[in-house]
This record gives C-alpha cells, sequence and structure tokens, in this order.
C-alpha cells in the first residue's frame, strides 16, 4: 500500500494544450503542485502508475509523496481530472504539505451494520458519503466508520451525531448550528396500496 503513496514525478517545462496531449500519448499524465506559499511547479507521472494508485479509496485522502527529480515532498491530492469515458487519468492537482499546518480534506464514510438497521423493514438512504473534515496530516483518517445498527425506522443521523477521530474536526459544523448536516435516515418501509386499488377498481365496475 506504501508503494501506492509514493509516486515519481518529473518536472516539465514544455507547457499547453499540445505539450500536455503529447505526455498523454505517451502514457504520461500532466500534473501541477502548489501551496504553501511557493511557486507551482509543473509535473509529469507515470500513467500507469497513477491509475493502479487511484484506485484506492485512501488514495484520495492520504499524504502522497512525490518524488519531483529525486527529492520527496508530501502533499494531498486536491483535484482529478478523467477522461469522460475512456480509462485515462487526464491532469492531477497536488497540494503541498506540512506536518505542523492544518489541512481541509473529505474523509470517506465507511457505513457500519446497515443490514441490522434494516430488519425492521426500513429502508437506509445516505443523504452523504463524505465529510469534510480540518486537521494535522498526520490525523488525517483513511474513512470514517458510522455504525447505524441502533438508528430506528424514521429516525435521521446528522453531523453531530457522529463520533470523529481524536484531532479532527467538521467543517461544516465549525460554520455552526445550521450546518448540521444529515448524514443517514432509515426510512419507514412504502405502503403498498395494492388492496385500495383493488377496492377502487371493484366500486368502479359496472353491476351485471
Amino acid at each position: 500500500m506504501t508503494d501506492l503513496f509514493t509516486l515519481d514525478a518529473e518536472v516539465r517545462t514544455d507547457l499547453g494544450k499540445g505539450a500536455s496531449r503529447r505526455l498523454r500519448h505517451a502514457n504520461k499524465v500532466p500534473a501541477i503542485l502548489y501551496g504553501e506559499g511557493k511557486e507551482p511547479v509543473s509535473l509529469t507521472l507515470e500513467h500507469k502508475n497513477v491509475y493502479r494508485a487511484q484506485q484506492e479509496e485512501a488514495f484520495y485522502s492520504h499524504v502522497l509523496t512525490l518524488n519531483v527529480d529525486g527529492k520527496p515532498v508530501e502533499c494531498l491530492l486536491k483535484d482529478m481530472q478523467r477522461h469522460p469515458f475512456k480509462q485515462v487519468v487526464m491532469h492531477l492537482d497536488f497540494l503541498r504539505i506540512d506536518a505542523k499546518h492544518a489541512v481541509q480534506v473529505n474523509a470517506p464514510i465507511h457505513f457500519l451494520n446497515e443490514d441490522v438497521a434494516e430488519k425492521s423493514g426500513g429502508t437506509m438512504a445516505h443523504h452523504i458519503n463524505e465529510i469534510a473534515i480540518t486537521c494535522l496530516p498526520a490525523n488525517i483518517p483513511e474513512f470514517i466508520e458510522i455504525d447505524v445498527a441502533n438508528l430506528e425506522v424514521g429516525q435521521t443521523l446528522h453531523l453531530s451525531d457522529v463520533t470523529l477521530p481524536k484531532g479532527v474536526t467538521s467543517d461544516e459544523l465549525a460554520k455552526g448550528e445550521s450546518h448540521d448536516q444529515a448524514v443517514a435516515t432509515l426510512n419507514a418501509p412504502k405502503v403498498s396500496n395494492d388492496d385500495d386499488s383493488e377496492e377502487e377498481a371493484t366500486e368502479e365496475a359496472p353491476a351485471e
């Protein structure tokens, strides 16, 4: 797993759309590295390595290491552009990080025990699948687990009900109570209208 989060990159000086097209034809991915008050640097990465890494969920919130011309730089993936229908990564944006500076990332949610909750006959609905958080790089969770086993029919779980890891805060909750997002709801089972329809059909049928 560690190898997937360490990628070799080369500084590129040939910029523009034409240069990017040539890189993609050579199975390389254009990228940019910015942040921490330093000048942005245009990079090139091997597509096969990027494509393999981006299949891992943790790639999107994990601290990555870019070996830029042999010099390691810690960063986070901030944006990825994919081809609309081909399995091709078109462009990457990386943000430099400092171990002493808090960062904002989106942590994916893993819902636990949905089958237990739905035994009551309800249906689970997810309102969000990730949580915007702020923390130091060392505290970034790969995902946030939410146990919904005790959720009752008709009940909605909100951000304020979620226990976040130590050192991690919710960006939305930091804005105030009005930003207490709904996370998941156990909806009541739908009532079948088959019986009502049959009764209406009988009432409307002409007498013989």
